[in-house]
């Protein structure tokens, strides 16, 4: 929430806004971008208890899928990605994973950005074909650079993630992750006004 007795721009249309305005502006993101981390932990909480028909609730799976790719060697911002894979299903229903990987995109490489992008289509080839849809979807991707990774992401860390009895680090074990992997935007259209904040 803002606090009122701070400073405040003074335009009510941005065509008539100011240098000055925006430093304004720009002094309160600096504490509100601190907060991102804060909010993301918070919006992961709300998948707990949400179920959707699986044997674990959705936070467990982005927590059980974040588990088995740090156990298995994947550096921070790899294991980052794999905990907020599916943190768009609360208000992207139709389009997570898009969601989480423009969450994501200012903070990891161009390659783990298109992993997570794109891992839906991936894991469908393990259900789309349930539902009438075709399964080897991701096969119009076979050519490209990121398609091995995503199926390695997908194969090993992602689809088996639904076990109750599988190892699944608690969130306060990855917070520490989370800070470091979003602490400054490594690309964002906002980049160089953050970085000369």
């Amino acid at each position: 929430m803002s606090d009122v007795t701070q400073p405040q721009a003074t335009f009510t249309d941005m065509k008539d806004s100011t240098a000055e305005d925006w430093q304004v502006i720009a002094d309160h993101f600096r504490a509100f971008g601190k907060g991102l981390p804060d909010r993301i932990m918070a919006h992961l909480q709300l998948l707990q208890g949400d179920f959707g028909g699986f044997a674990i609730d959705r936070l467990n799976h982005c927590l059980q899928t974040a588990t088995r790719a740090h156990r298995d060697g994947k550096d921070e911002e790899y294991v980052v990605c794999a905990l907020l894979h599916d943190i768009g299903d609360t208000l992207g229903s139709y389009n997570h994973a898009d969601v989480a990987a423009a969450i994501l995109q200012p903070f990891v490489s161009e390659d783990n950005h298109w992993m997570v992008k794109h891992h839906a289509i991936f894991q469908g080839y393990y259900f789309f074909h349930h539902l009438g849809m075709d399964r080897d979807m991701r096969e119009q991707f076979k050519d490209h650079p990121c398609y091995r990774q995503t199926l390695e992401f997908v194969t090993e860390y992602d689809s088996p993630a639904f076990d109750p009895a599988a190892e699944t680090l608690p969130l306060d074990y990855f917070e520490p992750m989370l800070r470091r992997v979003m602490s400054r935007p490594r690309q964002s259209l906002y980049k160089q006004a953050v970085e000369s904040m």
